[in-house]
């Protein structure tokens, strides 16, 4: 009897157990719903919605195991800057898991190769200066110094331009000003002092002149993808060495770019205007080419063309680039009526809430490059026919960005 009493008892207690277990994970999912309430700004809205799809920050961009890529740093420098608007606890500890699981006690970077010399993989650097900056840990520092060796040690063009990669040679693409720069400005700045910091800033700013002398078109202000030195690329026109058509993403890399460079790039140096000039230009290429929705086109200047669609991630980075530049004094307020009508634009031609109150951003062009294996060739074919997913960080991360710049 006391046997049957006991077990009785177990299976009761086993019960009670599960139930209390259910309770508590409903009660988990609840809280997160309740954080991804509309009454927050879309801002928090969406960086809690990352948390949701993918609560391992390894795991940003649909992966299955961790990787060091530029798309991590991407979502996660939005996230600090929400952070510093709602002090949501959730956000600081998401930003801090990626970077305390991805850099060993020496500093050394999990599944990260200098000897790549990839441009992409400066861009996470960005994460780990905010983290480093809040926690003071040598192994952040460290990691920060190797993306740096990383930077002095990169394959250059004749006129001292980054290769985008090691494996594709002479070759400068819009994609690794944005993935390189503001990092390395801003570790310049609070790591070098005297002549070696001027040299750093030096180089800096010679990424952005050898953009502007090479992928700029003058006759429309806007931005070729990619420039061969060599000529020696198919996707490359053999007097130009530059690839043909101007694609949103790449050009909203190079727009960001030359926003956050600013942010550290020194108030006396010879550089800062003509930045702040390229800007401008740049500026006044893009309203040209924004649809009325407040949208731009996946390949910008041809809208018509059969196949061409309002793109997100672009359109994100387009609003972001014009609304920071208003909001920081380089352009003029004119522009800030094109960000505001391209944020409702993405609101109107983009958005979806689930009821769960996670925000999706829908209709992003999934990626992108040139060359490569298979070989992207950059046709106007290549660039429409590349997937169309939703909630691709690269998307994402300046939707959220865009957002805090208008207070929205």
């Amino acid at each position: 009897m006391k046997n049957i009493t006991l077990i009785a008892l177990l299976v009761f207690s086993f019960f009670t157990s599960c139930k209390e277990e259910k309770k508590q994970v409903e009660t988990e999912e609840s809280k997160v719903i309740l954080e991804i309430s509309d009454t927050l700004k879309w801002s928090e809205r969406m960086a809690l919605s990352e948390i949701k799809r993918f609560p391992d920050p390894t795991l940003l961009d649909f992966r299955d195991k961790p990787k060091w890529s530029y798309t991590n740093g991407l979502v996660l420098q939005a996230m600090s800057r929400v952070y510093e608007q709602t002090n949501n606890q959730k956000l600081y500890d998401y930003i801090y898991d990626y970077t305390n699981r991805m850099i060993n006690e020496d500093g050394a970077i999990e599944t990260y190769k200098l000897s790549n010399y990839n441009l992409d993989m400066i861009k996470s650097g960005d994460a780990v200066y905010y983290v480093y900056n809040k926690t003071e840990e040598p192994r952040f520092k460290n990691a920060m110094d190797t993306l740096h060796k990383q930077l002095e040690g990169m394959p250059t063009t004749s006129e001292g331009g980054y290769w985008h990669k090691k494996v594709y040679p002479n070759q400068m693409w819009l994609d690794g000003v944005y993935m390189a720069e503001p990092f390395h400005a801003k570790y310049t700045k609070s790591f070098m002092e005297g002549e070696d910091a001027q040299k750093t800033y030096d180089k800096i700013v010679l990424q952005f002149d050898l953009i502007e002398k090479h992928n700029r078109d003058p006759e429309t202000g806007l931005y070729y993808h990619g420039w061969d030195e060599s000529k020696e690329q198919k996707w490359a026109d053999q007097k130009t060495g530059l690839s043909q058509h101007f694609w949103s993403r790449g050009m909203g890399w190079y727009g960001m770019a030359l926003v956050d460079v600013l942010d550290y790039l020194p108030e006396n140096h010879p550089g800062r205007a003509r930045i702040i000039k390229y800007l401008n230009q740049y500026a006044e290429a893009i309203v040209n080419y924004q649809d009325e929705s407040g949208a731009w086109y996946q390949v910008l200047n041809l809208p018509q063309r059969d196949g061409n669609y309002l793109e997100a991630t672009g359109t994100s980075m387009f609003t972001y680039t014009l609304a920071k530049g208003v909001n920081k004094g380089y352009l003029p307020e004119t522009f800030l009526d094109h960000a505001k009508k391209g944020f409702q634009g993405i609101l109107n031609e983009f958005i979806t809430v689930e009821e769960n109150g996670v925000v999706n951003l829908n209709k992003c062009c999934g990626v992108a490059g040139l060359g490569g294996n298979p070989y992207r060739d950059g046709s106007f074919e290549y660039y429409i026919g590349e997937i169309i997913r939703s909630n691709d960080p690269k998307g994402t991360g300046p939707f959220i960005m865009a957002a805090l710049e208008l207070d929205k």
